[in-house]
């Protein structure tokens, strides 16, 4: 098997699919910004907090989207001397810093609250009901482009649990309204914004974290090191491997390169064993592998 086609080899069980993505990402861009203008307008007209932080926070979910796409279209062009891997890594760097800026905004989002709920401001429950009801409809539509592809991509996943993340935030701010509605408890939409702000603490840490573990070329959390390892000892020939280095190229790409000592007796079949060994790797998530080999009697020094 030649090095050219190991290395583009993908299963389509596995592959993403561009055409729906891209028409995912620009719908979802479109509604949510659509969504922001009118939920801006109804929390200013309203004097709703809980309107405005879930605005900026979908305005957040906007340029995240916004910068998936950018990135999703980056990883579509080809290498050159500069960038020999093209431009894949820059998915990674966009799902670091959709985590940052959201972040920034959980900040501000807290201070606000604790300063209306300090001083509380009547709002009109009904005008909340309305407008949230329009965010379940918008955000869960939005979620479901993404549903298919949510598990084959960090930036496409990040895309679905944001827009469900935000439909169920949606849900709980038309709650509030109905409370405030009948109530008149007008501290309860600060505190909702303190609970969506909780929410999006909660998601966009598992999403710094996983981000930043790929910035660090660690990796990948859903691939096992001594499951490679052993993986790479079953085929015959191999009788030792040693220095597995594992890392992402981008959110769907992972590389690997791993020092092979083979038998003598298979010295001449190492091009078969390469071969074997790249079909394994790439039922283990691995589309990209690099092999040295070293002969059995004989070893490399370590690094």
């Amino acid at each position: 098997m030649s090095t050219g086609h190991d290395h583009s080899h993908h299963h389509h069980d596995h592959a993403l699919k561009p055409d729906h993505l891209n028409r995912a990402f620009i719908a979802g861009i479109s509604l949510n910004i659509a969504f922001v203008v009118v939920e801006v307008l109804a929390g200013l007209y309203s004097g709703s907090l809980a309107l405005l932080t879930d605005a900026g926070h979908n305005l957040g979910d906007v340029a995240s989207l916004a910068l998936a796409l950018l990135a999703f279209k980056l990883t579509k062009a080809g290498s050159n001397s500069t960038y020999t891997y093209g431009y894949k890594r820059s998915t990674i760097l966009v799902s670091f810093f959709n985590a940052v800026i959201l972040f920034a905004a959980i900040g501000v989002i807290v201070y606000e609250a604790v300063i209306r709920i300090i001083h509380p401001e009547p709002v009109p429950g009904g005008t909340i009901i309305w407008v949230a009801l329009a965010g379940v409809a918008v955000n869960g539509f939005t979620a479901w482009l993404f549903m298919q592809s949510k598990e084959k991509d960090l930036n496409v996943k990040g895309a679905y649990l944001h827009m469900a993340v935000d439909a169920i935030v949606s849900l709980g701010v038309v709650i509030s309204g109905i409370v405030i509605y009948y109530t008149h408890w007008f501290w309860l939409d600060s505190a909702i914004s303190l609970v969506i702000a909780i929410v999006i603490l909660t998601g966009t840490w598992r999403l710094f974290k996983d981000s930043l573990r790929l910035e660090m070329d660690g990796v990948p959390k859903d691939i096992d090191l001594q499951k490679i390892k052993a993986e790479l000892l079953k085929t015959e020939g191999v009788i030792d491997v040693h220095h597995v280095h594992i890392w992402a190229l981008s959110t769907t790409e992972t590389a690997l390169t791993a020092h092979l000592v083979i038998s003598s007796e298979a010295i001449e079949l190492f091009d078969q064993i390469k071969q074997d060994l790249r079909h394994r790797l790439e039922h283990l998530q691995i589309t990209h592998s690099t092999f040295e080999p070293e002969f059995s009697g004989k070893s490399c020094e370590t690094p």
